[in-house]
């Protein structure tokens, strides 16, 4: 299990487990023979993506950002991706129970970042995190209500109408502070409304940059994934994130890189981007 520090915060990787993504998803119009010297597909094109959640221990606040895929897919959705599963026995191993996480972030409303923010009780579906105060943007929400085309596979409203309905989850508008060293920044491209996690102590900075970088092989401007609704965005937001994160030596969260889950973006000779591992 991943572990470090950040100023007067714990950080710990809680991984919901691993599924298998197109590889052309993930790459999107980058070509395989350059993707595939960063990471291996299977024979049906497949490479293996991780569910990274991230637990951050305030000394007052267990905040949890991201709920990876959880266990409510239907036949059809388990049948392409599986359903790993793993989360609460994760947070169970960095002695954590689900009664004991404070606040849940989710960057975005996609199926597998929100899926463990309810369980099914019998024939209700409630709060996999009872006592927690769940955040996501408005405008995300009202995208997946759309339930357009090109991505309605992606919402599925049992993830997050439940915890709407009873009052737990807020909706923000843009950017937000959840609390001393917790805030929220918008990185469009993705989705619309994606969001970032910021979190700051003692002078040192983390970001959960979710699918802006989902893995630490989508570090050129370019590389973003086949699903992103606005690439050019996406592009931009880039930009914006390394423009800061790199001078000021932010620690980049992967959401989707089940071998490096953080770690230093860095420009070395003719500007070229890559990765110090946290050690």
């Amino acid at each position: 299990m991943h572990r470090t520090t950040l100023g007067n915060f714990e950080l710990t990787i809680v991984s919901d487990g691993t599924y298998f993504l197109d590889g052309g998803t993930l790459f999107g119009v980058v070509p395989k023979i350059m993707w595939s010297k960063k990471v291996t597909a299977d024979e049906q094109n497949r490479v293996t993506v991780g569910l990274n959640a991230l637990l951050i221990r305030t000394g007052k606040k267990n905040i949890l950002i991201e709920t990876g895929i959880g266990n409510k897919l239907s036949d059809k959705l388990l049948r392409i991706y599986g359903q790993p599963a793993r989360l609460l026995d994760n947070l169970h191993t960095a002695g954590v129970a689900p009664e004991n996480i404070d606040i849940v972030i989710n960057t975005h409303l996609h199926f597998d970042h929100c899926g463990w923010n309810t369980v099914r009780c019998g024939d209700r579906i409630v709060a996999t995190f009872p006592n927690a105060t769940y955040y996501a943007q408005r405008g995300e929400w009202q995208h997946g209500r759309l339930q357009l085309e090109r991505d309605a596979i992606s919402y599925i409203s049992p993830n997050y109408d439940p915890v709407i309905e009873s009052g737990q989850m807020v909706l923000l508008n843009g950017d937000h502070e959840i609390l001393p060293g917790i805030a929220v920044k918008l990185f469009p491209g993705h989705t619309a409304n994606m969001q970032a996690v910021v979190v700051t102590s003692g002078g040192q900075t983390a970001c959960y940059i979710s699918d802006l970088i989902p893995t630490s092989a989508h570090l050129d401007l370019t590389w973003v994934t086949g699903v992103d609704l606005f690439p050019l965005t996406s592009i931009e937001s880039r930009k914006q994130y390394y423009a800061q994160a790199i001078p000021e030596r932010w620690l980049t969260v992967f959401t989707h890189d089940d071998q490096t889950p953080w770690g230093y973006v860095e420009r070395g000779e003719r500007g070229r981007l890559g990765l110090a591992k946290l050690t």
